[in-house]
């Protein structure tokens, strides 16, 4: 009776339609973070939503700070660090807030007598940015035009390269240095001069505001060749040098042309990232309509409670959260799954994956049988993702399927670039070969334990389960129990995850649910609060986020994270 109770829940299970019923969260706690300085490294950059009021604060007291203004909708932050050597276990200079109106971004200044390094600061920045930026003998170098740019120093030069037509009202002003004009800056006087004192010039309808000031330091005014399609300066043009330093008034032949020499990024070490010094809890919520299966969007602070151990919180900061995501997809391509034209859809099935990510989006993908291979590390290059997927080859031997996920979960932790989403997207038959009946030799991480592993990633996990199910003739062969158990197991690791279970029938359908996926991790919503109990003392915080004026909504994702 029970065998045909589970036969006919098997034939329930396969004829089911696919759901593609998508509930992202994503739960990060963020802390001061260890950052590996070398002398003269860029760091890799950190990726952050603009926030809804559009305010960018920069304050850097110990180095450059050099902008560009490009048309993504989010924005890059990374560091060069000059001097020696640092502890692996320092923490990082710099400290980012943010609210629903603010960004802030800071370099935090050393205590008297401190042993000090140099830290330049690099960012890209939308158009739509509202920016201020505060150096005291460091250089301030902006390319390309914001919503409005409040540029200070107090000796350090500054130079604005403005891209053609930026409909701007542009102001710069030194008290005791030199204000150098690029040709073509000057509408009244076509040829570049310098002067001193203040200078000011009205482009087109003037929409954005420029205020540049300094107490000593030089301020450089050039122009820029416009891009086609864009407001923002070509790579070649990017960059704008400030003029050579004169002890008297300088005249426009004895300004120098010379550029200084860019820093060339170089291979990062793990630990050589940006990190975020927060006491901010942030829970990325996806809301879904329990009628419908649709995610909700419009939705303000006012709909959302949010309660942590059952005491309601108060919620900092809300936002939809557009951030880039760190993706990575996990492709089982053994034995088990790797039969007839199955490498040939997963391919196809991969590259409709990458078609339908947002160019912002890091993606790697991984494959494994016996051993898990990176077919490609995380990278933004779509070009170089389709080679790596078009040249993929199945690996050989056995199922490690546990073995495999723990690694992809520590493979995004390592390239953790501090506050970007992440998410794993696992495909496979669920058949590691430690479940009865499955040929070879299975994973080492036992399910018990990868369980644990995939409640504690900082991450969410998606599982798709692809059915290769056969009839078994004999003892020998993989029986129906094996594959519910294997059917189960890939449900529970999703629970575990904070993320959706896929029943795919057929690999043909395997193409959609990735596409579903993508568009449903767009629409999310973050929430963050600083918790009423401050103790970091291990234990597990459950977290529930109600909608009391949507009572057929569900916010669905982490319950809940280590206080560590």
């Amino acid at each position: 009776m029970r065998q045909t109770k589970k036969k006919n829940a098997r034939l329930k299970r396969c004829a089911a339609p696919v759901r593609f019923l998508l509930a992202f969260a994503l739960l990060t706690v963020t802390v001061p973070g260890a950052a590996l300085q070398k002398s003269g490294v860029e760091s890799g950059s950190l990726n952050l939503a603009l926030p809804a009021g559009g305010e960018v604060r920069v304050e850097n007291r110990r180095g450059d700070i050099e902008v560009e203004v490009w048309d993504e909708n989010y924005l890059t932050v990374a560091t060069v660090t000059q001097g020696s050597k640092s502890s692996p276990r320092r923490r990082s200079p710099v400290q980012i807030e943010k609210s629903d109106s603010m960004l802030v971004i800071n370099v935090a200044r050393v205590a008297a007598g401190a042993t000090t390094s140099r830290v330049d600061l690099k960012l890209r920045v939308p158009l739509q940015a509202r920016l201020k930026l505060t150096a005291s003998s460091g250089e301030i170098n902006v390319s390309g035009v914001p919503s409005s740019l409040a540029a200070q120093t107090i000796s350090g030069d500054m130079s604005l390269s403005i891209p053609a037509s930026p409909d701007a009202d542009i102001t710069a002003q030194s008290l005791n240095g030199t204000i150098t004009l690029g040709d073509g800056v000057d509408a009244q006087q076509a040829a570049g001069r310098t002067q001193r004192g203040k200078f000011q010039t009205r482009w087109g309808a003037a929409s954005r505001v420029v205020n540049l000031f300094s107490g000593r330091g030089r301020i450089s005014l050039s122009t820029l060749q416009a891009t086609a399609g864009r407001d923002a300066p070509t790579e070649e043009t990017r960059r704008q040098p400030a003029p050579a330093r004169d002890t008297e008034a300088a005249a426009p032949s004895r300004a120098s042309s010379s550029p200084r020499p860019a820093e060339t990024p170089q291979e990062v070490d793990e630990d050589e990232v940006v990190r975020v010094d927060s006491d901010l809890v942030t829970l990325n919520v996806s809301v879904i309509d329990r009628a419908s299966g649709r995610g909700l969007k419009g939705l303000t602070r006012d709909d959302f409670k949010l309660f942590e151990d059952n005491d309601e919180q108060q919620i900092a900061n809300f936002e939809s959260a557009n951030a880039p995501f760190d993706l990575l997809l996990l492709i089982d391509l053994s034995g088990s799954t790797a039969a007839k034209r199955v490498t040939d859809l997963l391919r196809a099935s991969a590259l409709r994956f990458i078609a339908a990510a947002r160019p912002q989006d890091r993606i790697a993908v991984l494959t494994f049988a016996s051993a898990t291979n990176v077919v490609s590390p995380l990278t933004t290059d779509r070009q170089s993702l389709r080679a790596a997927i078009n040249a993929m080859e199945p690996p050989k031997g056995d199922t490690k399927l546990y073995d495999a996920l723990a690694q992809a979960t520590e493979y995004l932790d390592k390239n953790d670039r501090g506050m970007r989403r992440r998410a794993v997207i696992l495909m496979s038959d669920g058949l590691d070969s430690t479940l009865p009946n499955v040929t070879g030799v299975g994973s080492t991480v036992s399910y018990d334990e990868l369980r644990n592993r995939v409640q504690e990633f900082d991450g969410v996990l998606y599982t798709i389960w692809t059915s290769t199910e056969y009839e078994a003739f004999s003892p020998e062969d993989i029986q129906p129990e094996t594959f519910d158990l294997a059917h189960d197991r890939m449900k529970e690791l999703a629970e575990a995850g904070g993320g959706v279970f896929y029943n795919v029938e057929k690999l043909e359908d395997l193409a959609g649910a990735y596409e579903r996926v993508i568009a449903d991790l767009g629409t999310v919503y973050s929430l963050s609060y600083r918790p009423a109990n401050k103790q970091r003392d291990g234990r597990w915080r459950a977290i529930h986020v109600r909608l009391p004026l949507h009572p057929n909504a569900v916010a669905r994702g982490k319950r809940g994270y280590f206080a560590k």
